[in-house]
């Protein structure tokens, strides 16, 4: 039970805390200094922040439909 709780904890708040927890993680991978059960262990956690991100994505994207009235209309700057 330790465990769920420490791992609840280890996700980030919001999206941007999550995208800039993962582009930090590709560049430490892709520098290639990192050992090899590190890197299995960063490739993880790179594919739980990539979901939760998508999955926050889509959240958003699913809102907005909503508010649109089941039409996503394309955004377009002003």
């Amino acid at each position: 039970m330790a465990t769920a709780s420490k791992h609840a904890a280890a996700v980030p708040l919001s999206y941007e805390a999550a995208l800039q927890e993962l582009e930090l993680l590709v560049a430490r991978l892709e520098s290639g200094d990192l050992p090899l059960e590190q890197l299995l262990t960063q490739y993880q956690r790179g594919a739980e922040l990539l979901a939760m991100c998508r999955a926050r994505l889509v959240a958003v994207e699913d809102q907005v439909k909503l508010l649109d009235q089941g039409t996503l209309k394309p955004w377009t700057p002003e």
